[in-house]
């Protein structure tokens, strides 16, 4: 199902920058019993995004609403919410925009979420590496391929999901999650102030560990740093967390970092 600036349809005009630049931004939340899980997080990441990008966009409380009533009528589900400058004129210039388009859809649970969680998932090094950019680290922007390319060469290996460098060598993210792996009870996961995407999972996991006995230091780190883990766990806001069980040729059996984080990610809010 999809709702467009409030309406039941599918069509979107081809002149809607989303279309032509993918200029917007999206966020995918998980639906628990009728509930968006993390849903403040989910609209302050719209609200944070918009106005990094220059995108004017007002409407919050209608967006909320949309976004409450799509989700309650599912047991389970994801709900992606997108927001896009909107349509006007041609070329790069915004400046005849003058109301920004909202996209809401629902979509069932993926399935294997469940396996993953109960037997760990592979990791295989992915060839394509993402460009550095601080304007737009860490935001969930509508420009995607990077991640449609690591998509691609993924699928051509037997891995579950990709370990991501930066084009400088350091340790990024994985295709569709945030990394963290633990050294003994010191918990790593990789800077994004250059590039990445600063998951609302990944921020939640930080601040949990935050309190805990663990130490949690965000680094930029090279491929052999994190080879040298006890253990790795892979999380976003519809997993929300999984084990690592290998990662290349190296096997990691330890699940005390996911223990951990496991119980405290499931709440919905």
């Amino acid at each position: 199902m999809f709702l467009i600036n409030g309406r039941e349809q599918t069509m979107l005009p081809a002149s809607d920058r989303a279309t032509q630049f993918g200029d917007g931004c999206f966020t995918t939340a998980r639906i628990i019993d009728g509930q968006v899980c993390f849903l403040a997080a989910h609209l302050q990441r719209l609200q944070d995004t918009c106005q990094k990008l220059l995108i004017a966009f007002d409407k919050w409380a209608e967006l909320q609403r949309e976004m409450e009533t799509l989700a309650a009528g599912h047991v389970h589900g994801v709900l992606k919410v997108m927001i896009s400058r909107g349509s006007g004129g041609r070329g790069y210039s915004g400046a005849n925009c003058h109301a920004a388009t909202r996209i809401l859809s629902v979509s069932a649970y993926p399935a294997h979420y469940k396996g993953w969680r109960e037997h760990g998932i592979t990791l295989a090094l992915s060839p394509v590496r993402l460009g550095r950019n601080p304007l737009l680290a860490g935001l969930k922007h509508l420009n995607r391929l990077e991640q449609v390319l690591i998509r691609s060469h993924l699928e051509q290996t037997d891995a579950d999901e990709a370990l991501v460098l930066d084009s400088e060598g350091w340790v990024t993210e994985c295709c569709a999650a945030n990394l963290f792996w633990r050294k003994d009870d010191v918990v790593y996961t990789p800077r994004l102030d250059q590039a990445g995407v600063n998951g609302i999972m990944r921020q939640f996991c930080i601040r949990m560990l935050a309190q805990s006995p663990f130490r949690v230091v965000e680094v930029y780190a090279g491929i052999e740093d994190v080879m040298q883990a006890d253990e790795m766990v892979i999380c976003n806001a519809l997993m929300p967390v999984i084990p690592v069980r290998a990662c290349g040729d190296m096997l990691l059996s330890s699940r005390l970092l996911f223990d951990f984080l496991a119980p405290l990610c499931e709440h919905p809010n």
